[in-house]
């Protein structure tokens, strides 16, 4: 049954006859935010044409008005019509009709990113971060499930920004079989106005990290990097390990954000999570990554004080503005938050990534799109009211991080006093970076968002890759001459993988998240494709990682935060890595315009890996996995981080090949000249 309805679904756009018009969006999932972009008469005209071109000319005259009007209603034309009414999830891989298994795995990745468990806002194609799109429109979907289903090994679609440029013969050997490009654009043309109109015009798109790159497994997909980040700011900033009775307050469920009440599940400590829509805090509770929702601020305040006397454990949701509690705690006599942070997707403040206080989140979602102006000083005067706030818990011992979400660019931009200079390269706040204070040294010894999806769809072989990357990694560790450094990471490791299972963290396809260095992601790869071949696991696996990574991303506000050789603005390496794995044996790869930070703030990419048990994939393993993480710390330790430099002189040791750069130390006697 499932393999004809994919059948069906692949076969291309549905033109004779057309599917019938939607006539009301659906009404239980949310929307994305009705966008308002700054066009002409002419640019709006060009935005309708650039879509009906699409389709032959025998039915634009059907699709016309309703282009128009989606347009003017929701200032982007996602085209409703052709959305497939069929339950949009990872099928088992052997459903999806195919010439070639690889492709149909990316097309399983596809399909999760869109499966509204898992995404924002499935009908606007938007995955997370409030615009981070798989497509444009539903048209380019269509198009590439079928793309995907005829072509072969000697083939490789080309993606521009979630167009389908179409099949291009390739090369069999070491090929991709998808190269995707998203938000490229001439430097000069790379601001949020720039990114709106030609958004609006179909001409490019946001694709986040893993939504345009189709390789997000919902919120589990940085559930162990908040983990480790909030385990590291009780190690680091309260002197322990133990964090049972300390409160963590942060805000945001709605996408990846929905990770943070979860990872507090897992430490045992008091997750607060503030969210303005309702629709996403029910999801994430009924999902059991929230543990109970509360409505009213005295009843919250008084269930922190019940949770911190007890020492209950507890992620508690708070349906409300985040500003609320951060000005009800700032008057509270006692201090009744150790931890804060914010994940609000700051990247997009004005068109629905913050909402400010003094509006309900109906009456903001009307003004971003009748007052934009109104709803940009509303924004700027509720993020100023938070640091206000956060600074008088700051003073009272609080430890507060930037979560690498533009929170702190953004509340510079609003006038807030938050330190730092007026350089706009100025990278350094009141608040750190949490890649400045726990995440960067991490990075820097290879460590990183690794992920595998089981693309059987079953859980049998999800539970036996953590066995298999549980025996890898206890392997590891009594390897010897393993810095202490690299051991602390991989003990981290064994118990996030023992507990994986029974912390229920699957929505969507059957996936894991481990953050592991250059050796574990090999060996780990490896031991799967062995299993794959020999029959111990059911399918394939798909390899991939977040782009938030080692050698993924340059963002001078995120990832790179930690370079301070004044190459922190300079991208060469998120394309670099994406150059190399092309040719190393990555099946799919991306190079993104913004993400996280936003549109002009950051270059990622990332990859896919097919693991079907053949030769080639081992060989594939060892060539690509090794240069996706060699590539970032090479360039880390060029920036003089010791970590890098530690983890690069290792990795030449054991490959002659290997020949890095490494920096010299300057002297004390050149430096005091320096300063003269």
């Amino acid at each position: 049954m499932a393999h004809e309805i994919l059948k069906k679904l692949c076969s291309g756009l549905p033109l004779n006859p057309l599917p019938p018009p939607k006539t009301s969006r659906h009404t239980d999932v949310p929307h994305a935010p009705d966008r308002k972009p700054a066009l002409s008469n002419e640019e709006r005209k060009l935005a309708i044409k650039n879509a009906l071109r699409y389709f032959p000319s025998n039915v634009q005259l059907e699709l016309v008005d309703e282009f128009k009007y989606e347009m003017d209603t929701y200032g982007h034309i996602y085209m409703y019509r052709f959305q497939p009414d069929i339950e949009m999830r990872a099928y088992p891989i052997d459903e999806y009709p195919c010439k070639c298994k690889a492709a149909a795995g990316i097309m399983l990745m596809i399909m999760n990113n869109l499966d509204k468990r898992v995404a924002q806002f499935p009908d606007e194609l938007v995955t997370y971060g409030g615009n981070g799109q798989v497509f444009s429109n539903w048209a380019q979907f269509l198009m590439v499930m079928n793309y995907l289903s005829i072509m072969t090994d000697e083939q490789v679609l080309v993606m521009y920004s979630g167009h389908p440029m179409g099949l291009f013969p390739t090369r069999t050997e070491f090929s991709p079989r998808v190269v995707i490009t998203n938000g490229l654009v001439i430097p000069n043309y790379s601001s949020s106005s720039d990114y709106e109109r030609m958004f609006a015009l179909g001409c490019t798109m946001y694709g986040q990290m893993t939504a345009g790159s189709y390789c997000y497994i919902g919120p589990q997909g940085i559930v162990h990097g908040t983990f480790i980040t909030i385990m590291n700011a009780g190690r680091k900033k309260l002197g322990t390990n133990d964090l049972r009775g300390k409160v963590f307050l942060s805000s945001g469920m709605g996408g990846m954000s929905g990770a943070q009440s979860k990872a507090c599940q897992l430490l045992g400590c008091i997750g607060v999570i503030a969210e303005v829509s309702e629709e996403a805090a029910k999801k994430r509770h009924n999902q059991g990554w929230c543990q109970e929702l509360i409505y009213d601020l005295n009843q919250l305040i008084d269930r922190i004080r019940e949770c911190r006397e007890k020492k209950i454990s507890r992620a508690i949701g708070y349906v409300g503005n985040v500003v609320d509690v951060w000005e009800r705690l700032a008057t509270e006599k006692e201090t009744l938050v150790d931890l804060g942070s914010d994940q609000t997707s700051c990247h997009i403040p004005y068109h629905g990534g913050y909402y400010p206080v003094q509006l309900s989140y109906d009456e903001a979602r009307q003004c971003m799109k009748d007052n934009p102006e109104k709803f940009k000083d509303l924004v700027h005067e509720s993020i100023r009211r938070q640091i206000v706030a956060i600074d008088k818990l700051y003073e009272r011992g609080m430890y507060f991080f930037d979560y690498g979400n533009a929170f702190l660019l953004t509340a510079k931009r609003a006038g807030a006093a938050v330190g730092g200079n007026d350089d706009k390269r100025c990278i350094r706040f009141k608040y750190p970076s949490y890649v400045q204070d726990i995440m960067g040294d991490i990075f820097s010894l290879g460590f990183g968002p690794f992920r595998w999806v089981c693309a059987s769809g079953l859980e049998s072989d999800l539970q036996q890759t953590d066995a298999i990357a549980r025996n890898v990694i206890e392997k590891l560790m009594s390897t010897e001459n393993t810095p202490n450094n690299v051991l602390e990471q991989y003990e981290s490791n064994l118990r996030w993988i023992r507990e994986a299972c029974d912390a229920k963290l699957v929505v969507g396809s059957q996936a894991r998240i481990l953050y592991s260095d250059q050796v574990g992601r090999i060996n780990i790869g490896l031991a799967f494709n062995e299993a794959v071949r020999n029959g111990q696991l059911k399918g394939p696996i798909i390899l991939s990682r977040d782009h938030h990574d080692v050698s993924g991303t340059d963002s001078p506000f995120r990832e790179t935060a930690n370079i301070e050789d004044g190459s922190a603005f300079c991208a060469d390496m998120s394309v670099q890595n994406i150059i190399g794995d092309s040719f190393r044996g990555a099946t799919w790869v991306s190079l993104h315009n913004g993400g996280g930070v936003g549109f002009g703030e950051v270059m990622n990419g990332g990859f896919g890996m097919f693991l079907d048990g053949s030769a080639k994939a081992d060989e594939n393993i060892r060539q690509m996995l090794y240069w996706d993480v060699i590539n970032g710390v090479s360039r880390r330790t060029w920036a003089g981080n010791k970590n890098a430099r530690q983890t690069v002189e290792r990795a030449m040791s054991k490959e002659s090949k290997l020949k890095v750069t490494l920096p010299n130390d300057v002297t004390e006697e050149c430096m005091k000249k320096l300063s003269i």
